[in-house]
């Protein structure tokens, strides 16, 4: 299974949020690339990006550090966070990166959805964020009166073949993954999922790697990981042993 290290982005600084607030940011680095390096040397696979400013605003904003950790790192990095329109999908995976995340799109413009996967397939990545089961978008600043599972089954029908699930009333709390809501989503929509949200320990990433027989085939980790609480090449060696 891939542990998947994160890089949050806010004015172009290496940050995380509590529950996606942004009066409740500590910065880990001025140095996004640096970071970046750091996570590829200690045998990371995959790099996790957000642009959150992006994700506010509803457009890119952390364009010059996106490419900067490009540059920097040889290993492949995914994107998500203002991504809204066909001309901001083709810049970034011209640009270089792996992969995009589409969310708050989703929502209110299924037809790029269907665009986006019918030109770029498994480039595409659906961000699936969800409070008490319903959909949060617009930077996790509003939630929609649709359920989590209800929009994985109408993207898998527009093309979506992978999504990140982020329970967002745990990302950045550190109180573990909803271990059984990522499973429910994984069953019952047959997509592939990464796992997000509220990992705290060695034993939270060996709790997700267990689902990865229903299709769950990554997790994303970022404050257990800044706070020292989950090393890195530890938990590769434990959970890929």
């Amino acid at each position: 299974m891939l542990i998947i290290p994160a890089i949050d982005l806010r004015n172009g600084k290496c940050v995380r949020l509590v529950e996606g607030r942004l009066d409740r940011e500590t910065i880990y680095s001025d140095d996004p690339a640096e970071m970046a390096r750091k996570w590829a040397a200690k045998g990371a696979r995959f790099l996790h990006l957000v642009d959150l400013d992006g994700a506010f605003a509803g457009e890119p904003k952390n364009v010059e550090a996106v490419r900067k950790i490009i540059a920097a790192v040889d290993i492949p990095a995914e994107l998500g966070g203002g991504i809204r329109n066909m001309d901001t999908i083709d810049m970034y995976l011209d640009m270089g990166l792996n992969r995009v995340i589409l969310g708050t799109a989703a929502i209110s413009d299924s037809r790029l959805v269907e665009k986006a996967c019918a030109r770029y397939g498994e480039r595409i990545v659906l961000g699936i964020d969800a409070r008490d089961g319903y959909v949060a978008v617009e930077g996790w600043d509003q939630t929609a009166a649709k359920k989590a599972v209800d929009l994985g089954r109408e993207m898998k029908d527009l093309g979506v073949t992978r999504i990140i699930y982020t329970d967002i009333k745990r990302d950045g709390t550190l109180k573990g993954p909803n271990l059984e809501s990522t499973r429910e989503m994984a069953e019952a929509t047959g997509l592939k999922v990464i796992a997000s949200g509220g990992v705290s320990s060695l034993e939270d990433l060996i709790a997700v790697s267990q689902l990865e027989p229903y299709g769950v085939e990554a997790v994303i980790t970022g404050k257990a990981l800044y706070d020292g609480r989950i090393d890195l090449e530890e938990a590769l060696r434990t959970v890929n042993s």
